[in-house]
């Protein structure tokens, strides 16, 4: 990372398996679902596929799977099942991803601004941040993207977090983990560090971000 410590003015962090490592069990849930639906799918091909994706576009394709002659798909009520699912595992042993609350104490006493842009409802964000006990660093800097009306890898929900902190996107770095969201800050014009390993991405995404191995990385070259 060759950047000027000064090029940055904000951290805007994506959530599940940047800060707290949901994304692997809540995949694994879904996963369990889909099989017992009698989807074909493979868990490795299926998180490799569905890392970052909005919900609604996993149970749409999820539906597309289902072999014929299961009865009808009610796709509302998966949904409210997975939810449901998901926050029984999350309950169970949920941590953080390895330095994130020593990296949000430096922010915290730095001078960067700092919050989260991520695809999840509100619902799992608080309870993912409650259970690591990450909530109280964010306060009203948690941002979601069914409430902002974009998700990722579109743009808007990480422009959307530059303009309430009052930034310009060009000075705003985002944090991310799968290639979803890697395209959103991208796409918004940031500086994009990246926690997916450059395997299985595109090789021009790829000469465009930041690769860190960990959050501890990334803390001691903000601060």
């Amino acid at each position: 990372m060759r950047l000027p410590r000064a090029a940055i003015a904000a951290v805007i962090f994506d959530l599940d398996g940047t800060l707290v490592d949901s994304e692997g069990p809540g995949l694994e849930v879904l996963h369990d679902m889909a099989v017992a639906l009698g989807a074909p799918w493979r868990r490795d091909t299926m998180h490799a596929q569905f890392g970052g994706v909005p919900m609604a576009h996993c149970v749409a394709e999820l539906a597309r799977q289902i072999p014929p002659g299961r009865g009808p798909f009610d796709q509302v009520q998966f949904v409210k099942d997975l939810r449901a699912n998901m926050a029984l595992r999350f309950r169970q042993d949920l941590k953080e991803i390895p330095g994130a609350t020593a990296l949000l104490q430096a922010l915290h006493d730095s001078d960067l601004a700092f919050a989260i842009g991520t695809n999840g409802p509100r619902e799992k964000a608080e309870l993912t941040l409650g259970l690591t006990a990450l909530r109280p660093y964010f306060g009203e800097r948690l941002f979601c993207a069914p409430e902002v009306g974009s998700f990722k890898p579109a743009p808007g929900l990480f422009l959307h977090v530059a303009a309430a902190l009052g930034c310009d996107p060009q000075s705003c770095a985002v944090v991310e983990d799968s290639l979803p969201g890697l395209q959103a800050g991208l796409a918004a014009g940031m500086q994009v560090f990246s926690l997916h390993p450059r395997p299985g991405l595109p090789p021009e995404l790829a000469q465009q971000v930041h690769f860190i191995y960990g959050l501890p990385q990334l803390q001691a070259w903000l601060t």
